[in-house]
């Protein structure tokens, strides 16, 4: 696919990679993506876990504004939640095991 090469091709570098050689709390979320794009839901949530969490939050947010849920802010401050739950702890987990710093 065209958008999937080009996604890979143009992907922004970290600035925190960049400037301190370690890795954020957000690296490997365009992989992921660009993984689950492709199909591939193993490697995605192996880049970064939150990714399906967060585009669910995405696309209810959305919806939100066009329909107008009833309580619909709610659920949305609850997968805000969940999202930086598992942001969170995986970043605690790759700390644990010395995966961030190269």
């Amino acid at each position: 696919m065209p958008i999937i090469s080009f996604l890979q091709n143009h992907m922004l570098p970290c600035p925190s990679k960049v400037l301190l050689h370690m890795e954020c709390p957000g690296c490997g979320l365009q992989r992921s993506f660009i993984c689950l794009l492709q199909g591939d839901l193993k490697n995605s949530l192996a880049f970064h876990p939150a990714t399906v969490p967060m585009l669910a939050l995405v696309i209810f947010a959305a919806m939100h504004l066009i329909f107008n849920f009833n309580k619909g802010a709610k659920i949305i401050i609850i997968l805000q939640f969940i999202v930086a739950f598992i942001t969170i702890s995986f970043y605690i987990y790759k700390i644990t095991q010395h995966k961030i710093f190269y």
